[in-house]
């Protein structure tokens, strides 16, 4: 090592204390002013001087690494044994229970703790700590709060090929498994390494799809059996019907022949209720209803072609796009079309013609969703073009009972709610969800939330209405949790919600009755109009043709007679 300077000290000078004083200032240098060097001084006005402690750049970007999150347990088996007991051998845990119950501590123990147990029982069965007081202040709090909206979970298609999340069906029971159907819409869509595997996720581990569901062409929609749990049925976009068994993993149980299956994409398949829980039905855009059996997937059990016509014709068929079926009425269903109109349908009759029973038409492009009010089956929503609407059944003619306002971007599905009667959610083009409550207000949402930059495609919310599944065109899927005023069903509801239909089912039936109403008296006035315009002159020549005609006639009649005798 080099050494760069030396200092010397002798060793009694070492850690001697050190002594400062005060001392006068001295100059060391001093430079007197050289009045020559002002000529060379060039002054510079302003003076601009620019710091900066980084280099400048054009762009910088810092991102952290991504974290890798994976689910560990921990399993906790039982304990408190002597180590000389197996607690997995039966026989050596009730020998070792046997001797400590003779033992005469044992038992004083048991007897001291038994009467404190009695007593805290006895306590509790005369007070309930757990009864609300003041359960109507607190209600009343509840309804004045602002409704809102947070994002819970994200759940990503784990594919490097984004598709979209076509459809969303939660889990029966208790709603903590989600079906995510994916699919790519787009015409022709061939992109490499695009995968065909639909998944089944856990809520609380949006991480890593809980069981990957394996096709051989992608699925467009998947609906969980009400019935029997483990059962999922899925339809594909080459028109195949499948179903899966969960307890058996990914692969298909069966799937329905190409050959007798729908020849476009299957864009509704939902289970019948049926004792066996095996039956089901699907739609698509070929203009078919087909009935099936998961027992016998070989052949459709029943066939219906939806020609408004009447004709069962299938070139003159519209197409399916989305379906609809209530449990609280088992034979009738809806269908929704391509052409934007809303067939009502009734299993029931008995042929295919009567099947069609009524058809609604409002919406100027493809109806995306259809749905039953589930407290009121005779209302249902649909949800096409820029626009939402509400539907009776008792109102025959094609006229909606009510509808949203117009929006900047298309609508592209839409539900009710499960637990609160006036409340549906619709879903934009825009990535915007909104929440509408027509008790609260009707021209506008009481709630409207950017839920993605990209399109949102499907919604299905959880049994108790708590939280909502959004999906987009990429493929992700929010998980949103809305306040409790939006999912709670306050006192007299129903009944005002069900008023509220009621008078604007009246209020349309009488505009309707006011508008045949003038349409006769229109055309009442355009004859009486036209029999105005008439000439008199005109009318007495041609009532002189007449007669003269007549008369001719009859001359002529009579010579031929005097000829004949």
């Amino acid at each position: 090592m080099e050494i760069k300077w030396e200092y010397i000290r002798k060793r009694s000078e070492f850690g001697r204390p050190c002594s400062f004083s005060d001392l006068p200032g001295e100059v060391t240098v001093d430079i007197p002013p050289d009045p020559s060097l002002a000529e060379d001084f060039i002054p510079q006005d302003p003076v601009d001087v620019a710091l900066q402690e980084g280099p400048v750049m054009a762009l910088h970007v810092v991102n952290t690494e991504q974290v890798e999150v994976k689910s560990r347990g921990v399993n906790h088996v039982e304990g408190g044994w002597p180590k000389h007991i197996d607690p997995r051998n039966s026989d050596l845990t009730t020998r070792f229970r046997e001797e400590v119950e003779r033992d005469e501590n044992y038992i004083r123990a048991i007897l001291r703790l038994g009467t404190l147990m009695e007593h805290c029982i006895r306590q509790n069965n005369a007070i309930n700590i757990y009864e609300e007081y003041f359960g109507e202040d607190e209600e009343e709090e509840e309804q004045e709060e602002m409704p809102s909206a947070k994002t819970i979970s994200v759940l990503r298609d784990p594919n490097t090929v984004r598709r979209m999340a076509t459809h969303l069906s939660w889990h029966p029971d208790a709603c903590k498994e989600l079906a995510v159907a994916y699919c790519s819409l787009d015409f022709q869509d061939k992109r490499r390494d695009m995968s065909f595997d639909s998944y089944i996720w856990d809520v609380e581990n949006p991480y890593k799809p809980e069981l990957t569901l394996m096709l051989s062409s992608p699925a467009v929609t998947l609906e969980y059996n009400p019935k029997d749990w483990h059962h999922v049925l899925g339809g594909c976009y080459n028109g195949q019907i499948v179903y899966w068994d969960t307890r058996k993993g990914g692969l298909t149980i069966e799937a329905t022949p190409v050959e007798l299956s729908h020849r476009d994409p299957v864009y509704g398949a939902l289970w019948l209720p049926s004792r066996t829980g095996s039956e089901c039905f699907s739609a698509s855009t070929d203009g078919q209803v087909l009935w099936w059996d998961i027992r016998k997937l070989s052949e459709p059990s029943e066939r219906l072609v939806l020609d408004i016509t009447r004709e069962d014709q299938l070139k003159n068929a519209l197409g399916a796009i989305s379906l609809d079926f209530s449990q609280s009425m088992p034979t009738k269903f809806l269908v929704g079309t391509e052409q934007g109109s809303i067939i009502n349908c009734n299993r029931d009759a008995k042929t295919p013609p009567e099947k069609i029973a009524n058809v609604f038409s409002g919406h100027i492009g493809a109806v995306y969703a259809v749905a039953r009010s589930p407290f009121f089956p005779k209302v249902f929503l649909s949800v096409g073009d820029w626009t939402a609407r509400i539907w009776s059944e008792e109102i025959l003619d094609s006229s909606s009972i009510m509808e949203t306002k117009y929006h900047n971007s298309y609508l592209m599905d839409g539900c009710w709610s499960p637990v609160k009667p006036a409340v549906f959610f619709t879903a934009r083009s825009d990535g915007t969800m909104d929440v509408w409550d027509f008790l609260f207000h009707q021209k506008d949402p009481c709630l409207s939330l950017k839920v993605s930059n990209e399109s949102l495609l499907s919604l299905c919310p959880q049994d108790n209405g708590r939280i909502i599944g959004c999906g987009t065109t990429r493929g992700t899927v929010t998980l949103l949790e809305i306040s409790s005023g939006l999912c709670t069903l306050r006192k007299n509801e129903k009944s005002l919600t069900s008023t509220m239909f009621e008078r604007e089912a009246r209020r349309e039936k009488a505009l309707q009755d006011k508008q045949k109403e003038l349409q006769v008296r229109q055309q009442l006035l355009a004859q009486a109009k036209k029999e105005e315009k008439e000439d008199p002159q005109e009318t007495f020549e041609q009532a002189r043709t007449d007669f003269m005609s007549i008369i001719a006639t009859e001359r002529q009649r009579r010579k031929e007679g005097e000829l004949e005798e």
